[in-house]
């Protein structure tokens, strides 16, 4: 897992719990930065989960390559060699 994944759902979490309280106690303030922190840790959950896809496909990539590869002394059935 990236660790923006990580940090955003910390963030996200944080900011929710900000919002709530800043609600409960009418705090505007609070409500703001809390609604501003959780749109941050949304948005580094959401880039982190693309680094993680980018990740996975070029491993995935990496593992058809490997797979597909014939080694380099080896001929190809029927060829005669």
């Amino acid at each position: 897992m990236d660790k923006d994944r990580v940090k955003g759902t910390v963030d996200d979490a944080v900011g929710r719990a900000k919002r709530q309280v800043g609600e409960w106690t009418g705090d505007t303030n609070a409500q703001v930065e809390g609604a501003g922190q959780q749109i941050k840790g949304k948005a580094e959950k959401a880039w982190g989960n693309v680094k993680d896809a980018a990740r996975d496909a070029k491993e995935e990539a990496e593992r058809h390559d490997e797979k597909t590869r014939a080694p380099e002394n080896q001929h190809p059935v029927g060829t005669g060699h």
